[in-house]
């Protein structure tokens, strides 16, 4: 499958970290098929993926343009499925160590909701705002108990950490303790 890229002149990663020509020389090397469009004045921002991703949506999903079997759409779907649930772990994880907090937690909710509401009007699917609201409601507080449950539990295993150092002597178990001179 050849590689579409569309990449913002103005994103704040461009030099450091995404590197677009080294992309280029590789795909030439090994003659891999890769179109490389360099948007002027787009930065890293949902404005630039949600101008860009209709065109970007029937490669990534060909079951939106092509006729399948019953069996494909239920295999995509099942693997889109595993992603979605891995995906889901990978956040619960930096929500519940405490890598957010709890209003970043609802920056890239909401972020994620106006993805996923664009991604409903490309299937020609829409909520009601009403049943918009209500699920980032829920969501929301959910993703606040999941903030302030995790804060909880981090505390408490600093305390029993503390405790058990103060138990030893200072020491963690299985450190070896220095006897001093000519021990």
């Amino acid at each position: 499958m050849p590689l579409l890229i569309d990449q913002g002149t103005a994103d704040e990663f461009l030099a450091q970290q995404l590197h677009p020509a080294s992309l280029e020389r590789v795909c030439a090397a090994r003659h891999f098929p890769l179109t490389l469009r360099m948007q002027d004045d787009y930065d890293h921002s949902y404005h630039f993926i949600a101008t860009f991703i209709g065109e970007h949506l029937p490669e990534l999903v060909p079951f939106m343009t092509g006729t399948y079997t019953p069996q494909a759409v239920n295999q995509a779907r099942s693997a889109f499925k595993r992603k979605v649930k891995k995906a889901g772990a990978t956040f619960f994880y930096g929500a519940m160590c405490g890598f957010f907090t709890a209003e970043e937690l609802d920056d890239i909710l909401f972020e994620a909701s106006e993805v996923a509401k664009f991604l409903l009007e490309v299937e020609g699917t829409s909520l009601e705002i009403d049943e918009e609201i209500s699920i980032e409601d829920r969501i929301t507080h959910v993703m606040r108990n999941v903030a302030e449950s995790a804060a909880k539990v981090l505390k408490a295993r600093e305390a029993g950490e503390d405790q058990r150092l103060s138990e030893g002597g200072g020491m963690v178990p299985g450190e070896d303790q220095d006897q001093g001179p000519g021990a």
